[in-house]
């Protein structure tokens, strides 16, 4: 089911013409102990090079992909080795709905493991978040489709970072890279 917040008929004039734009809010669930990465992308071969970074920058991590095709027979195109992320990543794109948008639900990683293999796939066209917050998508509507006009990840700032609110981060950062020092 989609988002119930719309702002419709909104104009907009190119050379003189006028087309109407919908703009809704999109809540994108987060399954418990996941990630989700959203991109954007070019090609149907897009599913399968995805997967292939997936299970070869680390065997053990749990993923479901789903990709919009944006043209033939425009279908959802998924892949994946974890049933629930699968389902929610096919899930995900149907509700966003923007052709050649991938949706990668990951467990037992985070996706600074995983995000430059990602980036430099070759179809691969941008990253709009990587995130275990709460996730809005921002959808543009027209008589054409369906596009992704930005992401809102997580909240607002509620303050500047105290001492003691660094000395949590860096030992956050040191949990989970396993590599700081």
């Amino acid at each position: 089911m989609r988002s119930p917040f719309h702002l419709t008929n909104v104009r907009i004039f190119l050379g003189g013409e006028s087309m109407s734009v919908q703009i809704e809010v999109v809540d994108v669930p987060i399954p418990e102990n996941a990630n989700i990465i959203l991109g954007h992308s070019h090609f149907i071969k897009t599913v399968e090079d995805l997967y292939e970074v997936m299970v070869t920058t680390n065997p053990n991590l749990k993923f479901g992909i789903a990709f919009n095709e944006a043209s033939g027979p425009c279908l959802v195109r998924y892949e994946g080795n974890d049933e629930e992320l699968v389902k929610q990543a096919i899930e995900t794109a149907k509700r966003i709905g923007a052709g050649h948008t991938f949706v990668i639900y990951i467990r037992g990683g985070y996706p600074i493991n995983i995000l430059n293999q990602i980036k430099n796939v070759q179809e691969v066209c941008r990253i709009y978040t990587a995130t275990a917050n709460p996730l809005q998508v921002i959808v543009g509507i027209t008589s054409q489709g369906r596009a992704v006009l930005g992401v809102v990840d997580g909240y607002s700032p509620k303050g500047v970072e105290e001492e003691e609110d660094k000395n949590k981060r860096h030992a956050f950062l040191r949990e989970v890279t396993k590599y700081k020092k």
